[in-house]
């Protein structure tokens, strides 16, 4: 009978006990380094169609504005597909420099746009001016462009192909465009043929 006593006061600090143990229990169960694994997969969270990307220069002009007939956003690293992306950097004294191609990748921080699958690079001719000599329209293609939105370069380590008035030049180790000097160097072996732009009149 005491024995039975006994058990039945101590009782009520045993059930506070395997309590306090069953909470701590679940609790570390929540913890997030026991949750399931819920990485965000590459996958689609949104879409829009006929889309308008612009971005600013310091003192708040239009720097680019890129447009596309369908971007697809993907969540685990924000980055962006383009559906016939067109890249068109504005110059405050000369005129805009279009790069286009069939599909454009853009990163999670909107620094960087690749453009695959037949691009092109065209900056008008350039008339000439008091301290300017002007420039032959410029047509650079290649089956790959890359952006540096903050550098403002266009770039490619893939073949490509330059024509400016007369002349034509290619390369097979690609090329990079200054936006803001617009000046263009070539890379590695280069081939073609440099003419006066004269014989048109240029």
């Amino acid at each position: 009978m005491n024995y039975l006593s006994t058990i039945l006061k101590f009782m009520p600090l045993v059930l506070m006990g395997i309590l306090t143990l069953g909470t701590y229990w679940m609790v570390q169960l929540g913890a997030p380094d026991n949750l399931p694994n819920k990485s965000k997969k590459h996958v689609p969270d949104y879409t829009l169609d006929e889309v308008t990307i612009t971005t600013l220069g310091p003192s708040g002009e239009t720097k680019y504005r890129i447009v596309g007939t369908k971007l697809t956003h993907y969540e685990d690293d924000s980055s962006s597909s383009l559906t016939n992306p067109i890249a068109r950097r504005f110059h405050p004294t000369k005129p805009p420099t279009t790069v286009k191609a069939d599909i454009g990748l853009m990163n999670g921080e909107m620094s960087i746009l690749n453009l695959n699958g037949n691009a092109t690079l065209t900056r008008p001719a350039q008339p000439a001016s008091a301290s300017d000599s002007g420039s032959a329209r410029l047509f650079m293609s290649s089956a790959s462009f890359t952006i540096l939105l903050n550098e403002d370069i266009v770039k490619t380590n893939l073949p490509v192909t330059l024509e400016q008035g007369l002349s034509i030049m290619s390369s097979e180790e690609g090329a990079v465009f200054d936006n803001v000097h617009q000046q263009l160097t070539m890379v590695g072996k280069v081939r073609g043929r440099i003419e006066s732009d004269t014989k048109k009149g240029y």
